[in-house]
């Protein structure tokens, strides 16, 4: 009975060391910065871990210089990025904890989920290693540095931006101009047996009802030493699926590979799912994996993901989700600037208010995806938007062309290891506005290889340079620009609120094979106080004759984004539209468009008005405005006007509803109105001519509509144009939107 009892307890504990541990590193570190390589004698400030260095207590010394609010608007086109105000330093982490006896056997790696810039691990005094990776993970084995039973010194030391070798792929962007260093991801002490998963990637097949699973196999055991040594050891890959919010078993599968010691392993399988449930923005179902290594028919480490299973592909000019053709309406996010922001604080690792950011605002403006620029995101962000339902084009910070191609490759590689299994993630983007042949046309294709399941962006990159052109990014900017000679522009305004309106590029565009997403537009940007940016001070001045006045700022915004909104999305050529930008610095270059305490999150006017611009199906009016637009001579009173109604409709079936048309004089007295029935087939746009007879007396105009449509998500859905008869209007009547 003694001996069947010793068994069982050996067999307890050989399965409980078997069993993956994690031990989470989050929360305050000791933190403080040296000048020289060496650290601290003594700590002297702690820092909450996840976030960046301007969160260490008491602050840091260069805290006022990295974050200055002006007092007045500074016009300026770009930044150098070696270009600094400060002192370079080492930024120093540092925490100790104690590893439980029972875990002595086991292999430990630590993971560092992003940390910028160049990282080095130090354990009880021992070097472990550095990585100069700021966007993956920074993963190093300590396991030959670990003390059981005691005290272990954790010691993390992270660089400046400045002192980034040449070797690493991008981090530049020459509207920043603070690079705030630190560790910005969650930090894992993960222990498991001597085979343990590294990563994996679900690949989703929602036609076939399967998923391709990829797992990347990380051996400890040691390399062949001695001649007849092992090279490898025979394991099984036990892969489990899990609807994540009933627990129900939807599939499994394994696999048997031969682990090469201390190196990678690949392994593949495919996996059936019983009753196939698709992921989408309006049903964002999620499987969780479960995903087991065994040796000799024991568990030596187990991970938990998770995957949504569904299909997102171009067919010609456009993306299908699911087989089904959708026209992605959204906005920009550009975290790494936000970064410098200083209003920014700990909001970035907030997940509420991230939530309302990126999920719950967006959802009432009828925005479906966004396009995370120049700078990638915390793992938890993308969490969010798997599990609420948006679409993600993931950009790395590639803006100028910086790297080597080998270390390129392999930070590449990382990123779709690392963020592969998010459904949010829809497209990848190797490169903003810019060109790169081995990027485009050696790296995407090998990396299309390990994920078969997206489209990937490459920036400028048309037909004409790369074997494979999926989809291009253009950038239709209009308006007076910081290097545009008046005269020059004035030869060749831009006439907002004319949907008719083609450019080159547009003409270009249209003509293109490839699918066309605009994910850059609108240069007018404020900050959140109402005055200009650093690149839109003369844009405001040209076309208001002054840029003093915050409510009147921002009143021209809104209506210049909401024109411009209007006419990007009647070109039906375009598969989605993506306005710039949702989250910046405030006090930078752009700006987005809530107003006043970011904390707080409340949406400007421009905000409202693209609840109409970006709704699903909707009616635009199809004239140039007369308000701010100077080519424009004002109507004779008592004339006709003949304009056309441009209704769209992104749903796959027909849309039919009434529109209003009314026209307003200053007072908000309706002087001319009519209603008429709208029918717009799937996917489609049909035109309405209307004629309105102006009044006699002279004066600014508002002309509007209202849509109300049987399938529209926005009750009455406004257009509007302001419109001068006789002379130019001192005085519109302003519509609530």
């Amino acid at each position: 009975m003694k001996k069947y009892f010793l068994l069982i307890l050996l067999f307890v504990a050989f399965h409980a060391r078997a069993q993956r541990t994690v031990i989470s590193l989050n929360g305050e570190w000791q933190f403080d910065r040296t000048e020289k390589a060496f650290p601290p004698e003594q700590f002297s400030r702690m820092i909450p871990v996840p976030g960046l260095i301007h969160l260490a207590e008491p602050r840091i010394e260069d805290y006022d210089t990295w974050f200055k609010k002006p007092l007045t608007t500074e016009s300026k086109e770009a930044h150098g990025v070696y270009d600094i105000d400060y002192i370079p330093k080492y930024n120093w982490y540092r925490k100790t904890l104690r590893i439980d006896r029972g875990l002595e056997g086991k292999a430990f790696l630590l993971r560092i989920r992003k940390s910028q810039y160049v990282t080095q691990v130090y354990v009880n005094g021992i070097d472990m290693g550095s990585s100069m990776e700021c966007y993956t993970p920074v993963e190093i084995p300590v396991t030959r540095a670990l003390r059981f039973g005691e005290e272990n010194e954790i010691l993390i030391k992270v660089g400046d931006r400045y002192w980034l070798p040449p070797q690493a792929a991008g981090s530049t962007d020459k509207e920043k101009e603070h690079y705030l260093p630190g560790i910005w991801d969650d930090v894992e002490l993960i222990a498991s047996g001597s085979v343990q998963v590294n990563n994996t990637l679900f690949l989703p097949d929602a036609r076939g009802g399967r998923v391709t699973t990829k797992v990347r196999l990380r051996s400890y055991f040691p390399q062949q030493i001695m001649y007849g040594d092992p090279i490898f050891d025979s394991v099984e890959v036990r892969v489990e699926l899990f609807e994540k919010t009933t627990g129900k078993k939807a599939g499994s599968g394994t696999c048997r590979v031969m682990a090469r010691r201390e190196n990678f392993t690949a392994a593949e399988l495919q996996i059936s799912i019983k009753d196939p449930h698709l992921w989408s923005p309006e049903d964002p179902f999620l499987y969780r994996t479960v995903t087991t290594v065994l040796l000799d028919g024991q568990p030596v480490d187990q991970q938990e993901d998770h995957f949504g299973l569904r299909d997102f592909e171009r067919r010609g000019k456009y993306f299908y989700l699911n087989g089904e053709k959708i026209l992605l309406r959204g906005t920009n996010i550009t975290l790494q600037r936000f970064f410098e922001d200083p209003d920014c604080g700990s909001l970035a690792w907030d997940r509420d208010w991230v939530k309302q950011l990126i999920i719950d605002d967006p959802k009432k403006i009828n925005w479906n995806a966004m396009r995370i620029c120049v700078g990638i995101l915390p793992d938890f962000w993308y969490d969010l938007a798997d599990e609420f339902g948006m679409m993600f084009q993931n950009e790395w910070n590639y803006w100028q062309t910086h790297g080597w191609d080998d270390q390129v490759k392999k930070e590449y590689t990382s990123w779709v290891w690392s963020d592969g299994n998010h459904p949010s993630i829809v497209i990848w983007d190797a490169i903003n506005e810019n060109w790169d042949d081995y990027i485009g046309n050696i790296l995407i294709p090998q990396l299309k290889l390990l994920d078969p399941t997206r489209t990937w962006d490459a920036g400028y990159m048309t037909a004409g340079q790369m074997g494979i052109d999926e989809m291009d990014e253009p950038h239709p900017y209009e308006g007076l620009r910081p290097w545009n000679e008046v005269e020059d522009f004035e030869q060749a305004p831009f006439p907002l609120g004319d949907l008719d309106y083609r450019n080159p590029a547009n003409i270009a565009s249209i003509e293109s094979g490839a699918a066309q997403l605009v994910n850059e537009y609108g240069w007018i940007w404020l900050w959140r106080d109402g005055r200009t940016a650093k690149l839109t001070n003369r844009t405001y001045e040209y076309y208001l004759g002054d840029a003093s006045d915050p409510s009147t700022n921002r009143e021209f915004q809104a209506y210049w984004l909401q024109c411009e909104t209007e006419w990007l999305r009647s070109i039906r050529e375009h598969a989605g539209v993506l306005a710039f930008t949702h989250l910046t610095n405030n006090y930078g270059y752009t700006g987005d468009w809530y107003i006043d305490d970011i904390r707080d999150l409340e949406p400007g006017p421009t905000l409202s008005w693209f609840r109409h611009a970006f709704a699903p199906s909707a009616v635009f009016i199809n004239h140039p405005d007369e308000r701010y637009m100077r080519q424009f001579e004002p109507h004779f009173p008592g004339s006709r006007m003949l304009f056309t109604l441009k209704a769209i409709n992104d749903f796959g079936e027909k849309e039919s509803g009434t529109v209003k048309v009314q026209l307003y004089d200053q007072e908000g007295r309706s002087v001319w109105s009519q209603v008429q029935k709208v029918e717009i087939s799937g996917f489609g746009e049909k035109n309405y001519p209307v004629m309105i007879d102006l009044p006699d007396q002279p004066g600014g105009y508002t002309l509007v509509t209202e849509f109300e449509g049987g399938l529209s998500s926005v009750p009455k859905q406004l257009s509007r144009r302001y419109i001068d008869v006789g002379r130019k209007g001192n005085h519109y009547f302003e519509i609530d939107p």
